[in-house]
């Protein structure tokens, strides 16, 4: 059998076993703990069971292949999906013992494993990731996805696969999705978060007169219905940016506006800040029309704050789970079986089970 291209030096393979805790060496939420051997199970069935099953095994293979170091500070997307699905692997938690057969090559296994607890996912990937857990939200993204992409990419299927998608995939992951929470350091997030509508198939390639989409969008019974509900619900009344009725309202109808002539975006990978893809240049004497039109987007405060509120929640949802020392309530279910865990229902944590329970029935 070939040597694995990956396999650490035996000095590394010993110093990390001299490291670990006796008598047994395990993985929790990303941490070294002694744990007691009922509890556990060794790495080397668990990678024949991840063999086994299609997903884990190229997950395996593809994170082994990524490249960790300092000058790799942001990790490719995929990399960062097969940690994720590692960490909800037979894998998941698995152990070498001391003074066993085959202890180099249980401690290769555990090595992998630990790249993929080492990585902390940031919050857009983590609602993206829990989309392909829900049937119906994974086909919908997939949809968009083929039809919006690179070099195959077809704008007015594109629009109509985004619309559909924001339309009829759960609220609560398609909210996340799109209104995901990045710290403004995370560059990776944020240009995650701005690429989800796919900006560069799904908008003009060439920036248009704002009054011109408009136009466009008034000649469409969808787009300007959506229109008049995003300016009736995203209405500033005061100073303060108070919205005229309910936040969540006026989130509910910004989504609507994406996948028609009016779609907004995220204006740069390291803001919250949205606006439409126009400009107001040429506008002649509708000048004032035009850019009151542009700042019902980008200086909108009571949209900045409904998006704020949002991302918020959004944040508090995952977070509440890292804490917890749990993953969400669907990944918890699919690990059930592999690692008997009580945890305390919560409000966020029941509106998700809710939503994505019946993908599994």
């Amino acid at each position: 059998m070939a040597r694995p291209a990956n396999r650490l030096p035996a000095l590394s393979l010993l110093l990390l076993l001299l490291l670990l805790p006796p008598p047994l060496l395990s993985l929790e939420a990303g941490h070294l703990r002694p744990t007691e051997g009922r509890l556990m199970k060794n790495c080397i069935p668990a990678r024949r069971k991840c063999q086994a099953d299609l997903t884990c095994n190229t997950s395996y293979h593809h994170l082994k292949s990524c490249t960790f170091g300092i000058s790799t500070p942001t990790l490719p997307e995929d990399c960062l999906e097969a940690a994720q699905h590692l960490r909800n692997s037979p894998l998941r938690n698995c152990t070498c013992h001391r003074h066993r057969k085959n202890q180099t090559a249980c401690l290769d296994i555990y090595s992998t494993v630990l790249r993929a607890h080492s990585l902390d996912a940031d919050f857009c990937l983590q609602f993206a990731t829990l989309c392909t857990f829900d049937r119906k939200c994974d086909q919908l993204r997939k949809a968009y996805g083929k039809v919006c992409s690179g070099t195959h990419c077809q704008r007015q299927d594109c629009l109509q696969q985004l619309f559909a998608f924001f339309e009829e995939a759960p609220e609560l992951l398609a909210q996340g999705i799109l209104l995901c929470p990045c710290e403004p350091s995370d560059l990776s997030c944020g240009q995650r978060r701005r690429n989800t509508i796919a900006p560069s198939c799904a908008l003009p390639s060439e920036t248009p007169n704002c009054l011109e989409l408009l136009h466009i969008c008034n000649l469409d019974k969808q787009c300007r219905s959506r229109l008049d509900a995003f300016q009736t619900h995203c209405h500033p009344m005061d100073i303060l940016g108070t919205c005229a009725t309910e936040q969540s309202r006026c989130v509910q109808a910004y989504m609507g506006l994406i996948g028609t002539a009016m779609t907004p975006n995220f204006v740069s990978n390291i803001s919250a800040s949205v606006a439409l893809s126009c400009t107001c240049r040429g506008s002649g004497n509708q000048q004032e029309d035009c850019e009151q039109l542009e700042k019902s987007f980008s200086h909108n405060p009571c949209l900045m704050d409904a998006i704020a509120v949002k991302m918020h929640l959004h944040k508090q949802l995952l977070s509440k789970n890292k804490t917890d020392n749990s993953t969400s309530p669907v990944m918890e279910r699919q690990n059930l079986a592999l690692r008997p865990r009580p945890w305390m229902p919560s409000l966020f944590s029941c509106i998700l089970t809710l939503i994505l329970l019946p993908s599994f029935c």
